[in-house]
């Protein structure tokens, strides 16, 4: 993968490129919902100054588009270009509230959607990637409605136990936080992989043959501790697309 250029009068052009690549990615996965979800990542000390898409389809969002906002700015969305208000409200209250929600990602995909709308939406552990998430969700019952800025302070919230990465957010979707796009985006793919395996499993029918506590726990240990796997991951997503010849670094 060759280095970006930089654009001079935009700051943060490394990130905006990672980002950029995980929303055309995400489109490309069919995990999108025409222009109603959103990323958004971190750029200053405190987490409240961030990066996050316009509404603009997934599959056409380059760097240079990415708006820069910040958390603590009530006028936001007052101004030209303003980020949508579910953006803004369910967005600007985690970096607001939850400081290792450097990056976030939301999206009303498939399998993680079916999930939230179960009565009981826990992911039990019946293979190796679903128990990557073993004792590491948020489960969030209480929906309320389109996340403006009262829903989006509830959702913040719920994120109070730093190991609980993954919110599946009951009738609605899914929340995934990380400390970087490429460590946010590998949860959220595998999070959809382990979700769809779930679901497939209960149309079966079958008894579930689901794993024990230890087990489950010592892989989530293990995935954690795999080094690297989602600057891979994401470096690799990168190249296919640079080698395209897509405008996402543009």
């Amino acid at each position: 993968m060759n280095a970006p250029a930089s654009r001079p009068n935009l700051d943060h052009w490394t990130e905006r490129c990672d980002l950029a690549a995980a929303l055309r990615w995400t489109a490309r996965l069919g995990m999108h919902e025409a222009v109603a979800n959103h990323f958004s990542l971190s750029v200053n000390e405190d987490g409240t100054r961030f990066l996050i898409n316009p509404q603009k389809h997934f599959a056409r969002v380059r760097a240079s588009d990415l708006l820069l906002v910040d958390a603590n700015d009530p006028a936001t969305l007052k101004r030209p270009g303003a980020p949508d208000p579910t953006a803004w409200g369910l967005h600007g209250a985690l970096h607001r509230r939850v400081p290792n929600a450097r990056c976030a990602m939301h999206v009303h995909s498939i399998h993680a959607t079916v999930l939230a709308c179960l009565e009981d939406p826990r992911l039990p552990p019946i293979d190796q990637n679903t128990a990557a998430f073993y004792d590491r969700t948020v489960i969030d019952t209480g929906y309320g409605g389109l996340a403006f800025e009262a829903e989006g302070e509830r959702c913040a919230g719920l994120f109070d136990d730093p190991k609980r990465k993954v919110m599946i957010m009951g009738n609605h979707g899914v929340m995934v936080i990380g400390d970087t796009v490429a460590e946010t985006f590998d949860r959220l793919y595998y999070f959809e992989r382990a979700a769809e395996t779930y679901i497939r499993a209960l149309q079966t029918g079958q008894p579930l043959k689901v794993l024990s506590d230890d087990v489950a726990e010592t892989t989530a240990r293990q995935i954690e501790q795999y080094e690297s796997g989602g600057e891979l991951h994401l470096a690799e997503l990168r190249a296919i697309l640079d080698e395209e010849g897509a405008d996402y670094a543009s």
